[in-house]
């Protein structure tokens, strides 16, 4: 008779320590995740996602909400036009996260384009984020916080060479 394919029943019992860190998520004492097979044996392990591919899902989820142009301040996406040349594109930029044991908090920085609402916009990438995390890593969100620090003004920033200036002088 073949094997039967394992079943996995994930449950986390992790355990809180007394009192809570000073940072906005969780901190467990000691994780333990154990995982079930059809079979009845059962077997444990941990698993690290690295803050950095949080930050990743958390940037992705966020670029695609409708009405932001970009991600992080002056200075972030000054460097990312130079990434974006050579090819090298970060997908975190504008996204800071503080990962936990079961927790995730994150702080989006964002452009909108005008005229979108920029309060819409920020409830949706909000709410965009908490689910890419939710769903994408697995764990919880304790908070998204967002930061709108400028409004993108279509045809303000497109250098359209095609058209020649006119001159001020004859």
């Amino acid at each position: 008779m073949a094997d039967k394919p394992t079943v996995p029943t994930a449950t986390a019992t992790p355990t809180p320590t007394a009192t809570p860190a000073a940072g906005r998520v969780d901190k467990v004492a000691t994780p333990v995740t154990t995982t079930t097979t059809a079979t009845g044996a059962a077997t444990s392990g941990k698993t690290v996602i690295a803050d950095s591919v949080i930050s990743k899902v958390a940037g992705i989820a966020a670029r695609e909400v409708p009405g932001v142009f970009a991600l992080g301040g002056g200075a972030a996406r000054a460097f990312g036009a130079i990434r974006d040349v050579i090819g090298s594109t970060d997908l975190s930029q504008g996204v800071r996260v503080e990962v936990g044991e079961t927790q995730v908090a994150a702080d989006v920085t964002i452009v909108v384009e005008y005229p979108t609402p920029m309060n819409a916009v920020a409830e949706q990438v909000r709410a965009a984020v908490a689910l890419a995390i939710t769903d994408l890593v697995g764990m919880q969100v304790a908070e998204v916080n967002v930061a709108i620090n400028d409004v993108h003004i279509p045809g303000e920033d497109d250098d359209d060479e095609s058209v020649p200036a006119e001159s001020r002088v004859q």
